[in-house]
């Protein structure tokens, strides 16, 4: 075991290696050497014993344990195991390799226990004890890898170009500077700039949280001091009786405490983008968290449901526009859970406003909705079911001439941030409408029949605006704006129906106007571009010529492509999903391309220009076998149009304590759901 210190006291790091050693092989080991000729034992001594003995002295089991580096020292050891092997004869010698670095530091001090300390504890051994767990359980993790992986790897109407990116797709779940935590370290204290929430300022920021009508400790109503459920942080407020705590304590926010907790998870969004979580992305890449883990995936879901209800007040100023703003707006999705003090210091992204994103809610509605509906997680469902009529309720603003649809404002307010955006927009604009059907479906669920009533309406009128103003007879028109790219041919403008899709909710449009728009997409954004054989284009002219309006327009995206292709497939258009996707492959793995291998990058232009290397959005290939995958949704969605079976109720019904009773009963019922010797260089 190497124990080594790290520098500006960051947390030390421990490495063990080990090997197991049965009746046909022996191990022995070197607890200690050094790179340098000055070291006790070299390098080159290491390596001339092994050359003349073939191991290492047996007596140095006895040597004890290994002392931590000094300052710029390098430590290294060293395990040989040596077997017999009769001719035409096989063996099999296991070694592993570990390290643990128990504690995670961020660069505004606060630090936690990553979650597998739980298990292994926080001590310079732990590593050991994970080489040991390794070499005992390996056999076992290679069998269920294998179960897991083989319907897919036999399965002969899959390509094997398919097969083969799917499984190696996921290296970013690892790779992609993942923090998994399982409990803080310790509680923060207050920070100025927090406050309790009052009924009074969500009415005037975010107007009514789904229409509820929240009731004080004393029973009273209606008090413009009375403190909602939740606080700015996103915490719960805890009963007069209960309270422990300060109201406005800024501690951690507390994860969903039940037995299935699965701690809190962060990923980045890239390697050159060092930001946590960020949610339009996550919106591409979360089909592979739901797909393999779920409950993660749900954790994460919680965390922005917190966040929709908080504020942070601090200001920003915002790089693009020049132009200032309080860091995070209720009501509004933050787009990332920060970087330097993720949780507490969310929207480290500063290039625009992002509460002014268009995208960013509707993606949480659908993710939250998609995620109920494939889960059965009625508790889920009610936990956050007031971020999911807040964030609604937030979008309201966008609507200026009160026809249900909302409006772009002529900057790039999502997460195309380059590319400008005018009026009513094919991407943003369907995920609005993809968002109503969703909020109304999943208030039908819970029980929020006056809220479903509410936004039942604003569907059916959004989703004829939205097909008057961008419809052409062929596709969906960028935006309805003016601009010379307004009738492009945006290889994203289904997101929404994608989503649609993918919930089990009823199309968006007839299914001769999804049919056009993708047929449309594949001749010109993807047969355009070398043949098929680098993805999709994000923007295309008519006239079949590259939209240069951006870089963004005429950059091909992967991850939006691997989302374009599942939408195909769930169109039926399988054939052109995998000619699409397969361009992705083509470039960025096989061996003519590029050579992004697990690193894959955001995008790349026609002549090969990559940007953003080892990116979250291409996990989005995963909606593709989500797609390919029998129905998920445990809740049956209805097969004829939901928004026709939510019940009439008399206009201005909408009443807190009919929410409040519906939602109160899901919640209720959803607590019914519920011989070997191994030889290590320590």
């Amino acid at each position: 075991m190497a124990w080594l210190r790290t520098a500006k006291e960051n947390p030390p790091v421990t490495f063990a290696i080990a090997s197991c050693e049965t009746q046909n092989v022996s191990v022995t080991v070197l607890p200690r050497f050094g790179l340098s000729e000055g070291s006790c034992v070299s390098a080159k001594d290491m390596w001339g014993q092994m050359v003349q003995d073939g191991h290492f002295n047996p007596e140095n089991f006895n040597a004890g344990p290994s002392m931590p580096s000094s300052a710029g020292e390098t430590h290294c050891a060293a395990v040989s195991a040596s077997a017999w092997v009769e001719p035409h004869g096989k063996c099999t010698v296991a070694f592993a390799l570990a390290w643990s670095s128990p504690r995670v530091k961020f660069s505004k001090g606060k630090s936690y226990h990553r979650r597998y300390a739980k298990y292994c504890g926080t001590s310079e051994r732990a590593a050991v004890d994970l080489v040991h767990h390794a070499l005992t359980n390996y056999k076992r993790w290679e069998e269920e890898i294998e179960k897991w992986q083989s319907p897919i790897l036999k399965d002969d109407r899959l390509p094997e170009w398919y097969k083969f990116t799917l499984f190696n797709e996921l290296y970013f779940l690892v790779a992609g500077g993942t923090v998994w935590i399982d409990s803080p370290d310790s509680y923060v204290g207050t920070d100025q700039h927090q406050s309790v929430t009052t009924k009074k300022q969500v009415i005037n920021q975010a107007k009514v949280i789904g229409g509820c009508d929240y009731t004080a400790c004393n029973g009273s109503k209606g008090d413009d001091k009375t403190t909602l459920p939740y606080l700015s942080d996103g915490s719960r407020v805890i009963p007069c009786g209960e309270r422990k705590h300060p109201a406005n304590s800024s501690k951690l926010l507390e994860p969903h405490n039940d037995s299935e907790d699965v701690g809190r998870f962060l990923y980045l969004e890239g390697v050159e983008y060092i930001m946590w979580c960020t949610y339009d992305v996550h919106f591409y890449a979360s089909f592979a968290l739901l797909e393999l883990f779920p409950k993660i995936e749900l954790s994460i879901q919680r965390e922005f449901a917190k966040a929709v209800l908080s504020e942070d007040g601090r200001k920003v100023k915002f790089l693009a526009e020049g132009n200032w703003g309080i860091r995070k707006v209720r009501g509004a999705v933050p787009h990332d859970l920060g970087t330097h003090d993720p949780w507490h210091e969310m929207n480290a992204y500063n290039i625009h406003d992002t509460s002014r994103w268009k995208d960013l809610n509707p993606k949480f509605v659908l993710q939250v909705y998609r995620d109920f509906a494939a889960t059965g997680d009625l508790s889920f469902g009610a936990d956050v079911w007031p971020a999911v009529c807040a964030a609604m309720e937030y979008m309201e603003q966008f609507d200026r001439d009160g026809d249900c649809f909302i409006e772009n404002d002529g900057f790039p307010d999502q997460t195309y941030d380059t590319w400008t955006v005018h009026g009513i927009s094919a991407y943003c604009g369907c995920l609005w409408l993809s968002a109503l059907q969703a909020a109304a479906a999943m208030a039908l669920q819970l029980g929020d029949n006056a809220f479903a009533e509410r936004y039942k309406g604003k569907f059916l009128k959004a989703k004829s605006v939205f097909e008057e103003k961008l419809w052409n007879g062929s596709y969906f028109n960028y935006d309805s704006g003016s601009s010379s790219n307004s009738k492009s041919i945006q290889a994203d403008q289904l997101a929404g129906q994608w989503y649609t899709a993918s919930s089990g909710l009823p199309d968006l449009f007839d299914n001769y106007k999804i049919r056009s728009s993708l047929q449309k997409i594949y001749d010109f954004n993807v047969m355009k571009i070398r043949g098929g054989r680098m993805g999709a284009v994000n923007g295309m002219y008519p006239n079949g010529k590259v939209d240069e309006t951006c870089m963004q327009s005429r950059e091909i995206w992967t991850g939006v492509t691997y989302g374009v292709a599942a939408t195909m497939i769930l169109a039926g258009m399988e054939e052109q999903g995998f000619a699409t996707a397969e361009g992705i492959f083509t470039a960025g793995w096989s061996e003519e391309g590029y050579g992004y291998s697990f690193q894959t990058p955001e995008g790349w232009t026609i002549d090969g220009h990559f940007r953003s290397l080892l990116y979250m959005r291409p996990l989005a290939i995963w909606g593709m076998q989500w797609a390919l995958s029998s129905p998920k949704a445990t809740l049956q969605a209805p097969q004829i149009n939901i928004m026709d079976r939510i019940h009439a109720s008399p206009r201005g019904a909408r009443s807190s304590s009919h929410m409040e009773i519906g939602v109160s009963k899901v919640a209720s019922k959803a607590k019914c759901f519920s011989n070997s010797v191994f030889h290590c260089a320590c």
